[in-house]
């Protein structure tokens, strides 16, 4: 890696105050959008209001299907969104999908996805009580480890941005026996519903109707999008 006239050291100071940096301006403009975008249309719950949600567990990621099961998911969630008329704003694949689709949710933009991550890191390290017996390891490396960009969401994230958020998160799945999962805030009257389709445990989108759907720049693909 050329590093110019810089050292090491000097080269991963500055890269680290860059990083910092985006993140606080992120965390400022993420502000101002939640105030514009605070209120819930509903639209997309309307539609799905006949479905009967499975209850949430919070687990980490441990499954990650094959190929040929992950291609029948994908179908199978494709043919569920056609029947509901929902339309996905696909999000990239570079391990920050969860966080960029609730960021779309939330911002009406995947890319505040490191203030949403932040926050959400922050909600684990501050309310460690709620989530640390949903983590089979130790709680400090699993929020460190989630702290990073590319690290995947798991369903204790999920958990962790309904509380924070204060919002019902709700799952529209490629899983043959689970259609909708729904995430509810545990001690707080959700304010708002964030909707994302689950694709097979390994990617997430962002929901919406198609007559509301916005307009979106094609992410790059990654070897388990089609």
């Amino acid at each position: 890696m050329w590093m110019g006239t810089q050292s090491v050291g000097e080269c991963s100071s500055s890269t680290s105050l860059s990083s910092q940096q985006d993140v606080e301006d992120d965390g400022m403009i993420a502000v101002i959008l939640s105030e514009e975008y605070a209120k819930v249309d509903g639209a997309v719950a309307r539609r799905l209001s006949n479905l009967a949600p499975v209850p949430h567990v919070p687990r980490i990621n441990s499954y990650i299907p094959n190929f040929s099961d992950a291609s029948l998911d994908h179908q199978r969630l494709l043919q569920r969104l056609n029947v509901y008329g929902l339309y996905e704003v696909k999000v990239s694949g570079d391990g920050n999908c969860q966080f960029r689709a609730l960021s779309d949710q939330i911002y009406k933009s995947p890319e505040y996805h490191k203030h949403v991550r932040k926050e959400i890191v922050q909600q684990l390290k501050d309310y460690r009580a709620s989530y640390e017996g949903y983590v089979p390891m130790k709680y400090k490396r699993y929020y460190k480890k989630m702290a990073k960009s590319g690290e995947w969401g798991d369903h204790v994230t999920l958990q962790a941005a309904a509380d924070k958020f204060v919002a019902k998160i709700c799952l529209l799945t490629s899983f043959r026996d689970t259609c909708f999962i729904e995430i509810m805030p545990q001690c707080q009257t959700p304010k708002r519903e964030l909707w994302l389709s689950f694709w097979s445990e390994v990617h997430y989108n962002s929901l919406y109707e198609i007559r509301d759907a916005p307009t979106q720049p094609t992410p790059r693909r990654k070897h388990w999008l089609f």
